[in-house]
């Protein structure tokens, strides 16, 4: 019986994460992702799946963001109505991430429709409310460490360490004399606040392998040295400084951080904003698993002293009316949409102020042309000239960086016979690629679309469209 793989987003790019596994009469998907970052990319989500989604058997989610997430709506829309394996505080995470999600497609259909730019009549959300509510009524709890038996394939999920809930799946083939297969999902770094370490990989024939960092290591100094001296700096100052933030664990671990530096009066006490609803709802997640079998313990909790939390609209718009020293946490992380870009706005005009970048920014975003220097940025239709600071914090990313994702996946008493690098862009792949097959590992990057069948003694081969 053959073991077949197929790489339907996650694959030469990092966002779209979806792979399909077929053994005998049994399909199943790892992941059902958004693609998001550059225009062409996006409008592959409109494209609709290359596979039947009424002939998928399960769907196995390794975590809740939405490039991993987000067109479980649209697969049941589609016709899918099988199960969707998850952690259970996936589980509670995705509840606000794709009822967010479906609010965002339905606004901007609607925006759409009444200023008539678009090129359907009328303009239709890529799912709506009823797909989301509809996708989380098909979620079921695996706990970690659980196995799912069926005849085959055995599955199971271990800790990934990279946001709440979030996991690496391990899937035996039954009828390929065992031959197992490890999805590293998004992979988390180790002796960071906050969450837990991943859990070692364990023995494995294939492993499929992020990639996001493969050409770069993050800052290894201490997240309280690489913030203290530029922060501190703004603040007196009187800046305000504005992290663009992802509201499913980076805001959370930025708050934390911000909460030692001003209890140990490393930086002043001023105050901190989390403009975010979702940054809000998640954070009363994490603080219900603050010190649990899911997440560090932390004394204290999750906020520096002073910390305000804005739902409403209108408490956004009061802050342009407060001047620093202040801190303002915002999304979205990559400067794509959200409530950061009205302060964006204000805060990029003026050289006493900072942006600081915490996370990954995708090729085609504000975030990643900051990165590059640009001197004006478009935001809400206007070119905004770039005046104030920018810092760049790698050491704040959920993802391992090259070096730890080489010794994730060496680690191990039986090194992996083969790879496929997943969830990356051309170069750190390539750079990656370098590193493993130096360990003598088989590396292959495939491409979206491409199917690679299985068979004891052949090893993996490319099946021809």
């Amino acid at each position: 019986m053959t073991l077949s793989l197929t790489f339907h987003g996650g694959a030469g790019t990092v966002t779209g994460s979806c792979f399909e596994v077929q053994s005998g009469a049994r399909t199943i998907l790892v992941d059902c992702g958004m693609f998001q970052g550059l225009k062409e990319l996006r409008q592959l989500n409109w494209e609709g799946p290359r596979y039947d989604p009424k002939g998928i058997s399960a769907v196995f989610l390794t975590h809740a963001h939405i490039d991993h997430s987000g067109l479980l709506p649209r697969l049941v829309r589609e016709g899918y109505n099988g199960p969707i394996y998850a952690t259970g505080p996936t589980r509670e995470l995705a509840e606000i991430l794709l009822r967010d999600a479906a609010k965002l497609q339905e606004q901007d259909a609607e925006y759409a429709n009444r200023k008539g730019f678009s090129k359907h009549q009328p303009a239709l959300p890529l799912f709506d409310s009823g797909d989301a509510e509809a996708a989380l009524s098909l979620f079921e709890t695996l706990p970690f460490g659980k196995v799912l038996d069926s005849p085959e394939f055995s599955l199971q999920f271990h800790q990934a360490g990279h946001i709440l809930g979030s996991a690496f799946l391990e899937l035996r083939a039954n009828e390929e004399e065992g031959h197992t297969v490890v999805f590293s999902g998004d992979l988390g770094r180790t002796e960071r606040p906050l969450h837990l370490d991943p859990e070692p990989l364990p023995r494995c024939d294939t492993l499929l392998l992020e990639s996001t960092y493969g050409n770069r290591t993050h800052d290894a100094r201490p997240l309280a040295e690489q913030v203290r001296g530029p922060f501190r700096r703004v603040l007196q100052r009187g800046g305000t400084i504005l992290i663009p933030s992802f509201a499913v664990a980076r805001a959370q671990l930025v708050t934390v951080e911000l909460k030692r530096l001003m209890e140990s009066g490393d930086l002043p006490l001023v105050p901190v904003h989390i403009d975010s609803p979702m940054a809000v709802d998640v954070t009363r997640l994490y603080q219900e698993n603050v010190g649990s079998n899911q997440l560090d313990k932390l004394p204290g909790g999750l906020f520096p002293p002073g910390t305000r939390l804005h739902r409403s609209v209108a408490e956004s718009i009061a802050l342009n009316d407060m001047n620093g020293p202040r801190i303002i946490i915002s999304s979205s992380g990559m400067l794509t949409g959200g409530r950061v870009l009205h302060h964006l706005r204000r805060i990029l005009t003026d050289s006493k102020n900072m942006v600081a970048l915490v996370g990954y920014q995708a090729e085609g975003t504000r975030g990643r042309r900051l990165i590059e220097g640009e001197k004006t940025l478009r935001v809400h239709g206007r070119d905004i000239p770039v005046r104030a600071e920018m810092l760049v914090l790698n050491g704040f990313s959920a993802h391992a960086d090259r070096d730890e994702l080489v010794e994730w996946a060496t680690d191990t008493p039986e090194l992996p016979a083969d790879v496929f690098l997943v969830h990356g862009e051309t170069k750190p792949q390539e750079e990656l690629a370098g590193l493993l097959k130096a360990q003598g590992i088989a590396v292959t990057t495939p491409a979206r679309g491409e199917r690679y069948a299985f068979d004891t003694g052949r090893g993996w081969s490319k099946v021809p469209e």
